[in-house]
């Protein structure tokens, strides 16, 4: 056993110390993820960043859609003694108020993406549900997340140009995660290549003037609900039940781009009413952040002993054949009168009964 500075606080969980987790499992994570946006097709930032403790790698990223640009900087390092230092490359991430405020930092480089931003919360982090799944006895996903919506103030540089960020137009969603679900490279999948590979996905974190909505579905190929959760927050952290979610998507002709969708809430005891859902800047999460296309780029994955720092740049709609996979929008959502904006992510990748194509 090897101590660091974090075994000196008193938050042990277990027999060991900080820097082992309670699992041997090797898909055991801990992430960051934070989104930036001014709720219009201007501009939309997306950053993460993970340690991976039983892979002994630690990694991040940006992503940007600006105009016809979609880039990233991704880093990676060996994760070392100290889980209490968030910095790989130039990346890090600062927590100046748990739960409330954080600076996420991407100094100069080479790759003509750099920021230096403060986050700070407009309704408390709030806790979803478990995540779990197991299939043909594996577990695949059994993970924790918080999910807070915000406003963010500084500075992002994206090549010469340099956008001001203030909290009266820049809001974001961020949240935090932990458990274990299927990162570093890739295994043998044995009896796992009978998994049919479905993922149906929802994740809706948006902000109006005085409160904000939280809303998952995930779906399995035979449309079974495996994750759900909707939940109104005000910034007195006093929450809302709303109910099952009930969602439909309009898909544009021939593609499972959404162009549009409805999601009807119940609140038990109250009144159903329908959100409408519109994105409005997509950004595909998982071109070149290590979210899993690319073979020799996956979150946790080994890159070697010394730190690493890439860049990978495409431009639209030259490249709109390598845009695929999940889909991070800044969504608008209007309901009563209401009007708010967020994050509108979603995927529909294999069989599902609202399909018919």
């Amino acid at each position: 056993m090897t101590l660091s500075p974090l075994d000196d606080y008193p938050i042990h969980q277990t027999a060991q110390v900080m820097r082992h987790v309670a699992t041997s499992d090797r898909n055991f994570y801990d992430r960051y993820y934070f989104n930036c946006h001014a709720g219009s097709d201007e501009l939309m930032l997306i950053i993460g960043m993970g340690q991976y403790p039983n892979l002994g790698v630690t990694d991040a990223f940006a992503c940007v859609r600006y105009r016809d640009l979609h880039r990233v900087v991704r880093a990676s390092r060996e994760l070392g003694d100290d889980r209490m230092d968030t910095s790989v490359g130039p990346f890090r991430v600062e927590v100046i108020e748990g739960l409330k405020r954080l600076r996420v930092v991407l100094d100069a480089n080479e790759h003509d993406l750099s920021f230096d931003l403060t986050w700070e919360g407009t309704i408390p982090a709030t806790l979803e549900p478990r995540h779990f799944l197991r299939w043909q006895e594996r577990v695949v996903f059994d993970s924790v997340r918080m999910a807070q919506t915000g406003r963010w103030s500084g500075h992002i540089m994206v090549g010469d140009e340099r956008v001001e960020v203030t909290p009266d137009r820049w809001r974001g969603a961020r949240d935090r995660s932990w458990g274990i679900r299927p990162v570093g490279e890739a295994e043998p999948p044995g009896i796992q290549a009978k998994n049919p590979g479905t993922f149906y996905w929802l994740y809706t974190p948006m902000q109006f003037d005085d409160h904000s909505i939280l809303c998952i579905v995930q779906e399995d190929e035979k449309g079974r609900r495996l994750l759900e959760e909707a939940v109104r927050v005000w910034p007195s952290g006093e929450e809302e039940y709303l109910g099952r979610p009930e969602y439909r998507p309009v898909y544009a002709p021939g593609t499972r781009d959404v162009t549009s969708a409805t999601i009807t809430f119940s609140p038990p005891g109250g009144k159903p009413f329908d959100l409408h859902c519109t994105p409005v800047l997509p950004v595909h999460l998982m071109v070149g952040t290590g979210y899993g296309l690319e073979p020799g780029w996956r979150h946790g994955m080994y890159q070697g002993p010394k730190p690493v720092v890439q860049g990978v740049t495409y431009t639209l709609p030259e490249d709109a054949a390598k845009m695929w996979g999940m889909v991070d929008a800044v969504g608008r959502f209007e309901y009563d009168g209401n009007v708010g904006y967020g994050l509108y992510e979603y995927w529909a990748l294999g069989p599902h009964p609202s399909f018919t194509e």
